[in-house]
Formats: structure tokens, sequence, C-alpha cells
């Protein structure tokens, strides 16, 4: 049986943080990982920041990729709901909650701690099938074009899912740039571009 076999989602689920030394791990971690990459985070470092001891880390969870696996599924999880409220707040029009969806992620990168998309960010690190947070960020980006196809198919549009895959390459994108340029390079043109396409598709006249 592989590890990712092992780890079902509800062992994931079951090693969410309550209380105590288990949740200075978890919001330890999750902030190390984030910064720093998770390969280059040793469990360590984690205990050390966090003021636990490694009993104290294992007991919650299993081995780091558990952690790992579990603070993949937080930010997943955190992610969508605040990405539900924007769309939500955007009302009824399809073209409004669609430029939310976009905005969401505009409005991401100008964090000052922005340091690009954590599942993207994992994925690079760890191509191997096998780890138990892959599956997490291959649902999570299944999703992510999932949602953008639900928007588009709301429009009057001839491809809806040419346009949400167009939408998905600028943000993509856009993260990806984000490593080298920061705010100020290509990635400041993303609302910009997904205007324009969305306006290609839905076949509005392009200013001169």
């Amino acid at each position: 049986m592989t590890a990712q076999e092992k780890l079902s989602e509800c062992q994931v689920g079951a090693c969410l943080p309550r209380k105590g030394a288990a949740k200075r791990v978890f919001d330890t971690a999750r902030d190390l990982f984030y910064k720093r990459g998770i390969r280059a985070v040793g469990v360590d470092e984690i205990v050390c920041q966090a003021g636990v001891t490694k009993p104290s880390l294992y007991r919650s969870f299993a081995s780091k990729d558990v952690l790992v696996a579990a603070c993949l599924e937080q930010t997943a999880k955190e992610t969508w709901n605040e990405i539900d409220c924007a769309v939500a707040n955007a009302g009824d029009d399809p073209r409004a909650q669609l430029r939310a969806f976009v905005g969401f992620y505009a409005d991401a990168m100008l964090a000052p701690d922005f340091r690009g998309c954590p599942m993207s960010n994992t994925a690079v690190e760890f191509p191997e099938p096998g780890h138990p947070g892959r599956p997490i960020v291959e649902n999570c980006k299944i999703e992510f074009r999932e949602r953008l196809v639900g928007l588009t198919r709301q429009l009057k549009v001839r491809e809806p899912e040419a346009l949400a895959d167009g939408l998905m390459l600028l943000i993509e994108g856009a993260y990806s740039t984000h490593h080298i340029f920061g705010t100020q390079g290509p990635a400041q043109a993303m609302v910009h571009c997904a205007d324009a396409l969305i306006d290609a598709y839905c076949g509005l006249p392009q200013p001169a």
C-alpha cells in the first residue's frame, strides 16, 4: 500500500488542530511552509518555533507529510470560503461575479507576504504522485477550473470552457511571474487582460 492510499481524507481531517500544542504546531508549520518552502523546513525547526516538543507534534500528526497535507487542506478550505464571499458580494450579475473571482486573486498578490499559490508551490516541490499532499493540490486545481467554468457558463458565450481555461492561465501566469517581477511586473495587467478576454468571448468590441 502506498503512502497516498494510507492517508485517507478522514485521516487528514482528523489531523486538523483543535487546541494547545497541536494548534501551535499547525500554525507554525503552515506559516513556515508557505514562506520558506516545505522541503526547506524540518520538524526540528517547527517544534522549536512552536515552543513544543517532538512528541507533542507526533501525537497530533503521524508524520511531516501528514502535517503538510493538513495544512494544504485547511488552506484550500479557507480560500474557497473567501472566494465564495467575494462572489456573493458581487451580486447576481454573472459578469460581476466572474470579475470578483478574478479580482480575489489580483488582491491576494498585493499582500506584502504573498509568495505565490501554495498549491502550485507544493506541486513543484512534490511532483511524485504518492505524496499525501498531492491529491489535495490536484483536487484544488480541478475545483478551481470547475468553479471558473460554472461562472463562465452563466455568460452568453459560445465557448465557456475555453474562456474559463484562458482566465485560469492568466491567473496562474500572473502568480508565476510575481515570483520574479512582483506586483509591478506583468501581474499588474491581470485584471485588464481578464476583462479584455471576457469581452472578446462575449463579442464586445475592443478599444482601438
